[in-house]
């Protein structure tokens, strides 16, 4: 286990210093927030999910009026057809909706980014065993938070948090992150092409001068909660362990530095979604 990655549920994880540890290192974990019956409710929600991309017709609509709900299916070399991204997965299961507002989540976040946040991502990600076109190009989120002019102070008023459904182990393509760089600024990685359709590739980094043996694995058992920022340089690669790894990726941000989004929290209080 890494040095400096704190447990706990909620407050209890806040006063063993989180925040000051992700705005040091650009990124940080938050042990057993969620219990192993809460996770056993996710993975049948993402499972539920996961049928429904499955089967689901390409270029027609998910959810009527809501087309932020989407599918990225793949033609997999050894598994065929898999899905391995779903967007906005809370309008299609009401166990995503109430995770992505639970208090726990506020007080893992409001030390960090205040207590009125919207959501600007939502995310289900699935690397199946044994799937060869999983992984995602060492990236830093602001490539995404397009237009620039939507989003202020993006240093410090983003948090990306990423729950673990199952153990995330290097073997299985846990994130690989890069300590600190959050520090950087932009550094344009990944070029023009989605990030998911390329390797994990250290020399990218190299080229940035980036020294690839500071990279740190983020090593996740279920029902932990990882947390990394705009700037932070990140990437996963294929999944060689004999599980899934499934995740489910929720993004918010400081309501006041943002022009988008979803509201997810006002004043502390949770915001459903409008189905």
């Amino acid at each position: 286990m890494q040095d400096g990655l704190y447990g706990g549920r909620g407050p209890a994880a806040l006063r063993r210093g989180h925040a000051a540890r992700f705005r040091e290192q650009g990124y940080t974990i938050v042990r057993s927030v969620f219990t192993p019956g809460e996770v056993d409710e996710l993975a049948a929600a993402i499972d539920r999910v996961y049928a429904c991309a499955i089967h689901h017709e390409a270029g027609t609509p998910v959810v009527a009026g809501h087309p932020e709900v989407g599918f990225r299916s793949v033609e997999d070399p050894r598994l065929g057809r898999i899905c391995r991204i779903a967007t906005w997965p809370a309008y299609l299961d009401p166990v995503l909706a109430r995770t992505r507002i639970d208090p726990r989540l506020l007080a893992i976040l409001e030390p960090l980014i205040g207590p009125s946040l919207k959501q600007i991502t939502s995310q289900l990600h699935w690397k199946p065993a044994g799937a060869e076109r999983v992984a995602f190009g060492f990236h830093q989120d602001i490539r995404f938070r397009r237009p620039a002019t939507a989003y202020r102070n993006t240093e410090r008023s983003f948090v990306q948090t990423a729950i673990a459904v199952d153990p995330h182990r290097r073997e299985s393509g846990a994130i690989r992150l890069y300590p600190k760089s959050h520090r950087l600024g932009d550094l344009a990685l990944g070029g023009e092409g989605p990030v998911l359709d390329q390797a994990l590739s250290e020399a990218d980094l190299a080229a940035r001068g980036l020294d690839p043996a500071a990279l740190v694995d983020i090593e996740l058992d279920p029902g932990d909660v990882a947390l990394w920022g705009l700037f932070t340089v990140h990437g996963s690669g294929v999944n060689r362990a004999g599980h899934d790894r499934r995740v489910y990726i929720n993004g918010y941000v400081t309501a006041a530095d943002c022009d988008l989004g979803t509201w997810a929290f006002r004043d502390g209080r949770p915001c459903p979604l409008a189905l």
